[in-house]
């Protein structure tokens, strides 16, 4: 009896059994597809977002807006309020650190054109900062190591952090829009340039941009400020605003000797006809005396 149980019961067993295995792999495969489909479509959605015709015109409405008080800690780990930096022209560039592209490439193309605008316009003309928007991530002790990866020691250059809420505002003012992508971060390759007062002045976009597009309206600021305290000062910035001018062969800004020279032989052909005219002028006044 109890063998004709056992022998009746097996089938319909087996198929249970076979039935609850087809339910729990077909409920992994569910999982395992709405969390693809969702995944995506929320990646589309983050990526969406952004728009690069909205985040340039986002960044230019920036420009003649002064940047008030913000809180940061560089990478020694003290504090910096942005306002220290006003009474020279400073720029502005954010970065996140788990980038290992575009913002490295940024950085170093930023630090050579800054090695080269200093040697036209003087070592303490102007201030850099680095900021990284990844709040979580971009610790003091990442920004460290982000600058000393790019061998970056140059007096003046900050690379700082802060809290998502600061970094959330801050962006804003200077017109750096920034989103969560699969990628990591979508936003704008820019370098935002502040004058001595912390107003947005100028807003620099690419990675590999030539050096005059930044150092040009450095130029301006540091020279042609009418304000000076005495004329001489005045009349010698500028001259150096317009006679100080970037040789793309050499990659450097030198002093163009040609408006001197230009100068000068205006001054001899003016002088010679003067003198000329002051001649003529004296023999007819000596010829009327005789007569």
């Amino acid at each position: 009896m109890s063998f004709y149980l056992v022998k009746t019961t097996w089938p319909d067993v087996k198929e249970s059994i076979n039935f609850s295995l087809l339910t729990v792999f077909g409920f992994i495969f569910l999982c395992l597809f709405n969390f693809e489909v969702l995944s995506a479509s929320n990646d589309d959605l983050t990526e969406d977002k952004y728009d690069n015709d909205k985040a340039l015109k986002f960044s230019q409405a920036a420009i003649d807006r002064t940047i008030d008080g913000y809180k940061f800690i560089n990478q020694d780990k003290q504090p910096v309020d942005i306002t220290q930096y006003r009474g020279k022209p400073l720029i502005v560039s954010l970065i996140y650190t788990s980038c290992h592209h575009i913002c490295p490439t940024l950085t170093n193309h930023l630090a050579d054109v800054v090695k080269i605008a200093r040697e036209a316009l003087g070592e303490e003309s102007f201030s850099v900062i680095t900021v990284g928007f990844d709040t979580a991530v971009d610790t003091p002790e990442r920004m460290h190591l982000y600058a000393r990866e790019r061998n970056i020691n140059i007096s003046g250059w900050d690379f700082l952090s802060t809290d998502k809420a600061t970094i959330d505002a801050f962006s804003n003012d200077v017109g750096f829009i920034f989103f969560k992508s699969a990628k990591g971060f979508d936003h704008l390759s820019q370098i935002s340039l502040l004058d001595a007062d912390g107003k947005v002045y100028r807003q620099v976009y690419g990675v590999n941009y030539e050096p005059p597009i930044l150092i040009e309206p450095l130029k301006e600021l540091k020279f042609g400020n009418r304000t000076e305290a005495s004329m001489v000062t005045g009349w010698i910035n500028n001259i150096r605003l317009f006679c100080t001018i970037y040789d793309p062969h050499s990659g450097r800004y030198e002093f163009d000797y040609s408006i001197f020279i230009g100068i000068i032989m205006g001054i001899i052909i003016l002088g010679a006809i003067a003198i000329f005219i002051l001649r003529e002028w004296h023999i007819n006044n000596k010829n009327n005396g005789a007569n």
